[in-house]
């Protein structure tokens, strides 16, 4: 959700934020099994209506999208599926990575999970929302030069 970092390491530096909204009958969590190890982020489904996941719906250019699809590990961690977003002005058809590969006893690097708390307050989502991301366990990266590259995104 983090504009900079969606723009940042050739991913899609076109990426305009469109709207922030919620998709239905999902939770977030973070066990989506990452190429380092650790868990990254994934709506995952639930079937209860009350669970939202809150997020920003971004224009991407079509001619980045194999970039950001490479970057997101499309084809390996994640699959593309189309969604509804809920936001102020109706319902948006988006594109949305779904995890494949998930592993419930992971935990998010510290850096990811500030990233993705960074991103939320960007965007203005619910302040509940962001509180309940603060109360997400996460674990140290014991790779410095990953850890380092991916904090100085924080303090851009």
């Amino acid at each position: 959700m983090l504009t900079r970092r969606l723009r940042a390491e050739n991913r899609a530096p076109s990426a305009r934020a469109l709207s922030t909204g919620f998709i239905e009958g999902r939770r977030l969590s973070f066990d989506k099994l990452s190429k380092d190890g650790s868990g990254k982020c994934d709506a995952e489904p639930t079937g209860d209506r009350s669970h939202r996941v809150y997020g920003v719906v971004f224009e991407v250019s079509y001619q980045e999208e194999h970039a950001l699809d490479l970057a997101e590990g499309l084809g390996w961690g994640y699959a593309k599926q189309l969604i509804h977003v809920t936001t102020e002005t109706g319902l948006i058809e988006a594109m949305m990575y779904v995890a494949k590969r998930k592993n419930r006893l992971l935990r998010p690097y510290h850096w990811y999970k500030e990233i993705t708390i960074a991103g939320a307050l960007e965007h203005g989502l619910p302040p509940g929302y962001v509180e309940w991301l603060r109360a997400v366990e996460s674990i140290e990266d014991h790779d410095h030069r990953r850890r380092v590259a991916h904090e100085a995104l924080l303090s851009k």
